[in-house]
């Protein structure tokens, strides 16, 4: 139905973009909030949102799709348990990187509101980017594990 050369490169490419866009994204996100400018945070929350609508969010939905057709592609059954640990691991990262979306959007409109009221940004904001900092290290350790299990498809 598809060519295993093309699904391959698909999965192998949309897991690129997105462990690279989270990794980035966190950098950028992290890095511009440390700096303590409003004006640099407005600007850095903007782009991490942007980033996970242009670049995550179609990782997110290639990915599933490409990981099952290969499967089937492959003959590997889907209830193996090495391919079960590793999509039940993308649902604990989905399970993390939800509230991250919504704390960045929420982070994003906060500071906005801060920016062009002149008001400094409300302990509010503080918790929520505790939180999003906090939820993305079980998100980056788990791909990693994600990409172990792809690579060395063990059998436990």
């Amino acid at each position: 139905m598809f060519d295993p050369v093309f699904l391959k490169t698909a999965h192998i490419v949309s897991a690129t973009v997105l462990f690279g866009t989270g990794l980035g994204t966190a950098f950028h996100g992290l890095a511009s909030n440390l700096r303590g400018d409003l004006h640099a945070i407005v600007a850095g929350n903007k782009n991490v949102v942007l980033a996970d609508w242009l670049f995550t969010t179609p990782a997110v939905i290639v990915q599933p799709v490409t990981g099952v057709l290969l499967a089937m592609d492959q003959g590997w059954p889907l209830d193996s348990h090495w391919l079960i640990a590793a999509i039940g691991l993308y649902l604990f990262v989905g399970a993390c990187w939800l509230p991250v979306v919504w704390l960045q959007i929420r982070m994003a409109r906060i500071a906005e509101e801060c920016l062009a009221s002149g008001a400094p940004l409300p302990p509010i904001y503080q918790i929520y980017f505790r939180w999003w900092f906090a939820l993305g290290w079980p998100a980056f350790i788990s791909m990693i594990a994600i990409f172990w299990l792809m690579v060395a498809k063990p059998q436990f």
